[in-house]
């Protein structure tokens, strides 16, 4: 597995029930192999003023889904960390920027890469809007642009393969039942 230089090694992933109830922890390896096991995770949607949402061609260095296209920022809250603070954390290591997030949704999903790997998230989704210059981590990041608001389902209808599927479901969820709170992102009002 690429190392992880924000990971500290002490720092297992949270491995949770169904209703998020800890039930104990494992290290990102474990938790990634074989059936891995249901843990904690987040993903993050940043829109710029253009109605814009920055997406991210994973690492190659990745060992699930090296070089497909996700949203913005994705991770793990750690040991005793609130998902909130992972949140803006992860941000801040992977995009080099700070801004106000907002709690959307929580969904279960898991996914199998080939014979390597499974995801099999407890997931958290945060949306913020920024226009600042970012400071992309190329350790984490291979590629990365923004897509039009708009063209992002058809993106993903056209090119489902190159995407990851977490973001696929996300985005899913996103269009079918928190479509107006998205866009108050862009309105200037608070969202939530």
């Amino acid at each position: 597995m690429p190392d992880d230089k924000y990971l500290n090694k002490s720092d297992d992933l949270i491995i949770v029930d169904k209703e998020d109830n800890i039930l104990g922890y494992k290290s990102k390896d474990d938790a990634h192999r074989k059936e891995g096991g249901l843990h904690r995770a987040f993903s993050i949607f940043i829109f710029n003023d253009q109605r814009q949402l920055l997406i991210q061609q994973r690492s190659e260095k990745k060992l699930l889904w090296p070089l497909f296209w996700s949203n913005s920022a994705c991770s793990h809250p750690r040991r005793n960390e609130e998902m909130q603070a992972a949140a803006q954390r992860r941000l801040k290591e992977e995009l080099g920027i700070n801004v106000p997030l907002f709690y959307l949704f929580k969904f279960e999903y898991s996914a199998r890469y080939k014979d390597i790997g499974v995801e099999h998230e407890l997931c958290a989704v945060f949306i913020g809007r920024a226009n600042k210059a970012l400071e992309i981590d190329r350790d984490e990041i291979a590629d990365w642009k923004f897509v039009d608001y708009n063209e992002i389902s058809v993106e993903i209808k056209q090119k489902g393969d190159i995407y990851t599927p977490w973001f696929k479901i996300e985005w899913q969820i996103m269009q079918d039942d928190y479509f107006q709170i998205v866009n108050k992102l862009f309105t200037g009002k608070h969202p939530l």
